[in-house]
């Protein structure tokens, strides 16, 4: 038991759900869909939103992490965006597992070369890097659904297509 990651893992269990509602109802033939030409194809956006646990628990691992050129792959069936969720939440719940209080507490850097980005402990960076981060683009995801006309699924309460209350 861990009580400083226990809440932690909980937390990534119940949004991983939720996430996985999101994603579901991403639809396939939309997935090269942008609002805008500066946006993130629906596909792009949904693949990354689906990663990022993942993605996060490799970044904070070591205790300094180097920027690398970044480049989201264009998925081309939802497939690839439930196993990109599957995979990504397997890697977080592991890492999160495996954090003890000591690298929790320990300081963790974000390096761009020689300069340093970003440097705090490592447990502060997991709830704004790895869980605030995703929420944000889960967040995306719905206004791409929205300005498509497909409907939003609940997330922490009731939206204009459907409540987790009923009626």
């Amino acid at each position: 038991m861990n009580p400083m990651v226990d809440p932690l893992l909980a937390e990534l269990e119940v949004e991983a759900q939720t996430t996985r509602r999101v994603l579901e109802r991403v639809p396939e033939a939309k997935l090269t869909w942008k609002p805008h030409p500066k946006s993130s194809s629906l596909g792009q956006l949904a693949l990354h939103t689906a990663m990022v646990p993942g993605a996060l628990a490799r970044i904070l691992s070591p205790d300094v992490y180097n920027i690398t050129p970044f480049s989201q792959a264009q998925p081309t069936t939802s497939a690839e965006l439930m196993k990109g969720l599957d995979d990504g939440v397997a890697s977080a719940r592991a890492f999160l597992t495996g954090l003890t209080p000591e690298r929790a507490k320990a300081t963790w850097k974000l390096m761009n070369g020689d300069k340093q980005v970003m440097a705090g402990p490592r447990i502060g960076f997991v709830r704004a890097l790895m869980f605030n981060h995703w929420y944000h683009h889960r967040g995306q995801i719905l206004v791409y659904l929205r300005l498509l006309d497909i409907s939003v699924p609940s997330v922490y309460g009731p939206t204009a297509d459907e409540s987790p209350f009923g009626g």
